[in-house]
C-alpha cells in the first residue's frame, strides 16, 4: 500500500502549483517547470529502481519550495513550509519526516552515494534538470535573476559541488540515466570549468563588466 494517496498528492500538486503561479516572477529558475519537470522524471527513475513512488512524487512537488521562503536557500530553509504543505494534504508526520528526509538526503551539496533508493530516484531527476544542455544557455540567467548571484559565485558552486559527483561514478544513480545523460553531464561540467578558467581573465571580467 502506497504511503500518500492519490488525494493527498493532487492537493499537494494544487497548493504548490498556487504557489509558484503567485511567486512567478520570483521563481524564475524554480518555478513550476521546474518542478513538473522534475516530479515526471523522478516518477519515472522511481518506477525503474523499485522506489515508493508515491513517495517520490510528494517529494518532488515540494523539493524547492525553499526558494519561495527565501533566495539562494537550502532545503532545510523550506522545512516548515513543506511540511506545512503536507499536514494540509492530509500525509501523517511520520510520512512527512519521511519526504523531507528524502529531500535533504536528495540534495546536491551534500549528497553521496549510498542514499535512499527514493531520494536516488529525486537526485537523478533534478540533476538531470541541470544538465540539460538547454539549462546554462536558457536557464542560467534566470537562476543568476532569482537568487542574486553573480556568474563567478554560480560556476564555482557548479563546478565545486558537481564535478566530484561525476568524478567519483554517482553523478546519476540510475544506470540507463547514467548513460543516456552522462554525455549531457560532461559537457556541462567542462563549459562551467571553461568559465571558471576564464573569469580568472581580468580582460574578461571588463567585457562582462562593459555588457551588464
Amino acid at each position: 500500500m502506497s504511503t500518500v494517496t492519490a488525494r493527498s498528492i493532487s492537493e499537494v500538486e494544487g497548493e504548490v502549483w498556487r504557489l509558484c503561479h503567485d511567486l512567478a516572477a520570483k521563481l524564475q529558475f524554480h518555478g513550476w517547470h521546474h518542478v513538473s519537470f522534475v516530479r515526471d522524471k523522478a516518477v519515472h527513475f522511481a518506477r525503474r529502481n523499485g522506489a515508493d513512488v508515491a513517495l517520490v512524487e510528494v517529494a518532488a512537488l515540494v523539493h524547492d519550495v525553499n526558494y519561495m521562503v527565501r533566495k539562494n536557500s537550502l532545503p532545510v530553509d523550506g522545512r516548515d513550509l513543506r511540511l506545512s504543505i503536507l499536514a494540509r494534504a492530509g500525509v501523517c508526520p511520520e510520512v512527512a519526516s519521511r519526504v523531507d528526509l528524502v529531500v535533504e538526503e536528495a540534495e546536491m551539496r551534500t549528497r553521496h552515494r549510498d542514499i535512499s533508493l527514493e531520494a536516488q530516484a529525486l537526485s537523478d531527476a533534478d540533476t538531470l534538470f541541470k544538465a540539460l544542455p538547454v539549462t546554462p544557455v536558457v536557464l542560467a540567467p534566470k537562476y543568476l535573476e532569482e537568487n542574486g548571484i553573480t556568474l563567478r559565485e554560480l560556476a564555482h558552486k557548479i563546478v565545486g559541488e558537481q564535478q566530484v559527483k561525476a568524478d567519483d561514478g554517482y553523478y546519476f544513480y540510475d544506470p540507463e540515466a547514467a548513460a543516456t545523460y552522462s554525455r549531457w553531464a560532461t559537457a556541462n561540467l567542462e563549459l562551467w570549468q571553461c568559465i571558471v578558467e576564464s573569469l580568472n581573465d581580468p580582460t574578461v571580467d571588463r567585457l562582462l563588466a562593459a555588457v551588464s
